[in-house]
């Protein structure tokens, strides 16, 4: 799917590597009581997924993989940093843990273990290449307006995984012509679903403002908002000035049972894009979000510009850079 964004500037062709020295991604952690029956670990892992990462701690503890809690999953081709938490019997032993790829970095207690989605966000430290001093600037003009207007929170390309294949065998599972007993992976498969839903009714609603709302994403009569307490609510008219104040942001849909869904005329536009009849638990997600920390600092002899910002959880880098380059990203097929 083509991914569009609010701006339809001139095509910049910068590249960047997903690799140890040139993304780098620093877990963003909530705030752990510094007491309490876990331990929580700030490790650093260089080149591997944070599943390969776990799976290194329980073996040297013997214990269960499930028995080490995690917030997010964090890119395999990076260097990053990320919080696991662990109970607290196993400090003492923890202290003798060496691996060449993974380095304990801090630690903390809390009270219970991290759990999925138990992060604030993630800030970023990217190397951009072939960008020259004018470039430079370009891009440092649009990242600054990306983060006053919002950036579309689309899924990226790696959400559906390499096999290009995946969005095919999801509706496949979904309508009962393919049966699939790995957990793990029926749950990538309707996550992938979900999540191509979304993909595509926000591209619509990126269009439809880009017509009629100079490049600023359009809100209408009927979304449902978030606040930053993450709470969802619809309210009788448009929120315009909470909105521009980044107070609250429209929603979109990972269609399902259990979830608010919109009204009136973002109805309209949602229900193109809607499964009522999936099973799975449904969900919102923010329809844009606003990168903030920007800082930009240029190699002129070398054509590198390095780039830093934060994200919210769940929100993509390469996305933040298609954005600014006005161009799509693609996964990049095992050899």
């Amino acid at each position: 799917m083509q991914r569009e964004y609010l701006e339809d500037k001139e095509t910049l062709y910068f590249k960047f590597e997903q690799n140890k020295e040139d993304f780098i991604v620093d877990e963003i952690g909530i705030d752990f009581k510094g007491k309490g029956n876990f331990l929580i670990l700030r490790v650093k892992k260089v080149e591997l997924t944070t599943w390969d990462m776990i799976a290194e701690f329980a073996k040297f503890l013997g214990i269960e993989a499930q028995k080490i809690g995690y917030a997010g999953l964090k890119d395999k081709h990076a260097t990053t940093t990320q919080y696991i938490s662990i109970e607290a019997k196993y400090e003492k032993a923890l202290k003798k843990f060496k691996h060449p790829q993974i380095t304990i970095i801090g630690s903390t207690h809390h009270t219970h273990s991290i759990r999925m989605g138990d992060l604030k966000g993630n800030s970023f430290t990217i190397n951009l290449f072939g960008v020259s001093q004018i470039e430079a600037g370009q891009i440092e003009k649009r990242a600054s307006k990306i983060a006053k207007n919002g950036l579309p929170n689309y899924f990226g390309y790696q959400r559906f995984g390499r096999d290009e294949d995946s969005l095919d065998q999801a509706k496949a599972m979904i309508a009962g012509e393919l049966h699939i007993n790995d957990a793990k992976l029926k749950n990538f498969l309707i996550s992938v679903y979900q999540s191509q839903f979304f993909n595509d009714w926000l591209k619509e609603r990126v269009l439809f403002s880009r017509e009629n709302n100079n490049g600023e994403f359009a809100l209408l009569e009927g979304d449902v908002y978030m606040d930053d307490k993450g709470k969802f609510f619809t309210p009788k008219t448009t929120q315009e000035k909470d909105f521009k104040s980044h107070k609250i942001v429209p929603t979109g849909l990972l269609c399902g049972r259990d979830v608010f869904r919109a009204r009136s005329d973002a109805r309209k536009i949602e229900e193109k894009y809607d499964d009522q009849f999936l099973y799975e638990k449904g969900y919102r997600r923010e329809a844009v979000v606003f990168p903030k920390k920007i800082e930009l600092d240029y190699k002129n002899n070398f054509d590198i510009l390095n780039i830093s910002f934060s994200l919210p959880k769940g929100s993509y880098a390469t996305v933040f850079l298609e954005a600014i380059a006005n161009r799509n990203y693609k996964a990049k097929k095992v050899k």
